[in-house]
């Protein structure tokens, strides 16, 4: 029984030894990887080649033509700023021009003046008309007939100043005829200073000669002070008296007494 026992406790431990044997084997066998297929490599994408940018347009930023109304013969601007452009022009033969100026024109008749812009194969075109009125000519001068002297001018404008009977004070119409004779007077001293006008005192037929002479002095006197006060030079008047050797009027009456009672105004000789 005692061997038994021994050979069963053997067989165990041999069973044991082969089972670590096993086990040991098991655990220094190199394992072999596991062979794996790669994944597909990422697809590429080529990127478009790049586009050139597109040319800008032509532009024009303004155009004006200022007045946009004129008279024949009178000038008109034009102003322009344009953009983006390699060919700028103008037409009405005015030609090629720089990106901003300006120019005066001179339209005869109205006129549209055209600019055009060109660059990158593009255009634009503006215009502006400058509208042109013919003046209205002046009137032509009036017609005039041969210059007259001053002798033609007192003889055709100056008026005779009248008196009361054995009077040599100017009245209130004498007043009024002597104003408008001043302005005559000076009107022909302007064009002749050196013209001389002599003041001829005059009576009616009643009265001696010796009496109407001294009459006719004091009244020729009269006139002359009175177209003194009025800017005529003093030295360009003379006085004489006819006391009633001329009369105008020969008639016996009142009527013609006043004609021949008078100062008047003529040319000095």
């Amino acid at each position: 029984m005692r061997n038994l026992s021994r050979t069963l406790v053997a067989q165990g431990a041999v069973a044991v030894f082969a089972a670590a044997l096993i086990l040991s084997a098991a655990g220094c066998k190199k394992k072999v990887p596991v062979a794996t297929t790669p994944p597909p490599p990422a697809p590429t994408t080529t990127a478009p080649p790049s586009e050139a940018p597109a040319p800008l347009a032509a532009r024009i930023n303004s155009f004006t033509g200022e007045p946009r109304s004129i008279e024949r013969g009178q000038a008109a601007t034009l102003r322009w700023s344009v953009g983006n452009s390699t060919d700028i022009s103008l037409d009405q033969t005015l030609g090629a021009v720089a990106a901003n100026g300006s120019r005066q024109v001179f339209p005869s008749q109205t006129t549209t003046y055209t600019l055009t812009a060109k660059g990158g194969g593009t255009q634009d075109t503006r215009s502006v008309t400058i509208e042109v009125s013919r003046s209205v000519p002046p009137p032509p001068p009036p017609a005039t007939g041969p210059k007259l002297s001053g002798a033609d001018i007192l003889g055709r404008e100056a008026q005779d100043v009248y008196f009361d009977y054995d009077k040599n004070d100017i009245r209130a119409d004498g007043r009024d005829t002597l104003t408008k004779d001043a302005d005559v007077i000076k009107r022909i001293l302007a064009s002749d200073p050196s013209f001389a006008i002599v003041i001829e005192g005059h009576c009616d037929e009643r009265g001696s000669e010796e009496y109407n002479l001294a009459l006719g002095d004091r009244r020729a006197l009269a006139v002359k002070e009175f177209l003194v006060q009025l800017g005529v030079p003093e030295d360009r008047l003379k006085t004489i008296s006819f006391g009633k050797e001329r009369p105008v009027c020969t008639d016996e009456n009142d009527a013609c007494y006043q004609k021949n009672r008078r100062g008047h105004l003529a040319p000095a000789q």
